[in-house]
Order: structure tokens, then sequence, then C-alpha cells
């Protein structure tokens, strides 16, 4: 087993990328050897330093590809496939071809699984909904064949993987793993089900790190919240649901961490 970090939504901010690299122990920006990063997408838009945060990602996905692995994210996807809205940053034309680039050489993905030893967890974007895994996915037992299955999804360029659901008023309980929202589409279809794995996603959680409200009883009596990482677990049968979007916006939060595990990537 090996530390993984699994790293929240980045938001365009450079230089709290860089401060939590080096937290982790990466040194000239060369990831120390027992470290394995997932980065869980949104690593653009928000922050100042959009092209500068893909060009750091393109330089690890480089120099160690098995030390880091890139998850997408419903920002990247507007680089990816049709895009559903409109954001008022671009990035410039080379960032946006190296995302491209990444999809097309398998170097970016839309899920993938870790292990260790007392689970296994899926880690996605936003989260897979109890209906986008019954129906998209056809149900898989296993977080490795719902991260090899979504995977394919990226490849083929599937809409139901991009499908937008509440956050652009089209709540769906089908939304796709790069859409999710924690608090309306996809705790709520677990807590009536039980979960196969558990799951790790970024993208939104049921709490407001910033303007914090009341939580509905079903959920208030089974969340564990971290307020200094920003990382909240939702305990359901069957498994955990564990987000770690730490709410980055035009300036960052903090504090915020990585979610670090002993593991391995499969």
């Amino acid at each position: 087993m090996s530390r993984v970090a699994v790293m929240g939504d980045v938001a365009g901010h450079l230089t709290e990328l860089q401060v939590e690299l080096k937290r982790l122990g990466a040194r000239d920006d060369v990831l120390p050897d027992d470290l394995t990063v997932v980065q869980v997408g949104d690593l653009v838009h928000r922050g100042p330093d959009s092209d500068a945060v893909i060009a750091l990602v393109d330089h690890y996905l480089r120099n160690q590809p098995t030390q880091w692995v890139q998850l997408i994210g419903n920002h990247e996807a507007q680089y990816l496939h049709a895009p559903v809205f409109r954001w008022p940053q671009r990035l410039r034309r080379r960032s946006a071809a190296t995302l491209r680039r990444w999809v097309h050489h398998r170097s970016a993905r839309a899920g993938v699984a870790i292990v260790t030893d007392s689970e296994h967890l899926l880690v996605t974007h936003a989260g897979v909904t109890e209906a986008f895994w019954r129906v998209a996915l056809r149900a898989p037992e296993t977080a490795e064949e719902a991260a090899a299955a979504l995977n394919e999804m990226l490849v083929l360029h599937d809409d139901r993987l991009f499908r937008p659901g509440v956050m652009l008023g089209r709540h769906d309980p089908a939304a796709g793993p790069l859409w999710a929202q924690s608090l309306t589409e996809l705790v709520p279809g677990w807590l009536a089900g039980r979960l196969p794995f558990s799951q790790v996603y970024g993208h939104s959680t049921v709490n407001d790190w910033i303007d914090p409200v009341g939580l509905p009883p079903a959920i208030a009596h089974r969340i564990t919240s971290d307020h200094a990482s920003k990382h909240e677990i939702i305990t359901l049968d069957g498994g955990r649901l564990i987000g770690i979007d730490p709410g980055h916006h035009t300036n960052p939060v903090i504090p915020w961490r990585s979610l670090e595990l002993q593991g391995h990537v499969v």
C-alpha cells in the first residue's frame, strides 16, 4: 500500500494547488515516490490561473504518468463535448487542446477505483447517483467495474456521462457523474437503496462551507464534517459517500486539504 491523495476541485487556483502539493511532499515539481495524486476534475475556471494549472498538471502527466490520475469535471467538459452552459472565462486554445489530448490518449478519465485494506472506492467528479448506476451503468457490483464503464463512456463521448441536472435547472435522478448535485441528486437516491461500494467526489457537498445551513434530518445524523479539510463523510448502508470539494470561487477557500488514503489505484 502507498499514499493516495484525492484532491478536490482546484478551480483555477495555481498557488493553492502548489501549496497543497508541497504539503504532500512534492519538491521542484516532482512527486515523492510513495504518492499517487487523483484529482477529481474542475481544474479550471473561477480562479485567475486556469491555463497555468493545466500546464502544471500536464507536466505531471508527461513526467510521472503513473503517479497522477486526472479526472474530468463539468468545467473541462465544456472543451470536450457540446457546451451546456456559458462561462465568462475561457481557456487559451493551447490549454483546450491539452485537455483534448489527455482524453484522446486516455491520460484523463471519468472515474477510477481505489482499493484500501478496508474498502473499494469509486472516485468521480460529482458522484454516481443510484439511478445512473442502475440504468446507465447497469448496476456494476464493484468500483473497478464502474470505473471501467465510465471511462468507456468518456472515450465514446456518451451523452449520458455529460447529462446535467439540477445545477442547470434540470433535476434528474440520473444526472451524469460530471454534474450530479450531492444534496438533491446524489445522496437522496442512495438513502433509499444500498451502496455497492463507497464513493469519493468533488463538485459539490451537502455542507456549504462558506454559509452553513441546516441539513435534512435524514442526512444530518449520518454525516461527519471536517471543516479544516473541507471533507464530509455520509455513512450509508453498504458504504460511504465522501465529498471533498473545498468550494473555491474567485478567491480560494482556506484551509482545505486532499483526502489521504493508504491504498492503490486500479
